[in-house]
């Protein structure tokens, strides 16, 4: 039973520390990475057990601001390949390993 809570609080401390937002690849202009990466930072602690709600969110916002067309995925352990518009993707990590891909394609 001690391993047990040994085990979440190693979690919990891990996601402490990972708690920034970690940029892998974007090739975004400079105001437009920064929006969006708060954006994704505040939809991934407002929605902390709901991925689909968090992308939803940010797809919506991204698609008022920016136009339409936006696309997201939220998780874990996943690996991708899309065509997207130039200028237009954003792929980081927040809270560790907690992936976000967000992409313009029309």
């Amino acid at each position: 039973m001690a391993d047990t809570g040994d085990s979440k609080k190693e979690e919990a401390d891990y996601k402490r520390l990972h708690s920034f937002p970690l940029i892998r690849h974007t090739d975004m202009p400079e105001e437009m990475r920064v929006e969006t990466m708060e954006l994704c930072v505040t939809a991934c602690e407002k929605f902390a057990s709901n991925n689909e709600s968090a992308a939803k969110m940010i797809k919506e916002a991204m698609d008022k601001k920016f136009g339409s067309s936006w696309h997201v995925v939220i998780g874990e352990g996943f690996g991708f390949e899309v065509t997207h518009e130039v200028k237009n993707l954003l792929y980081m990590f927040f809270g560790g390993s907690l992936a976000v891909c967000v992409w313009k394609c029309s």
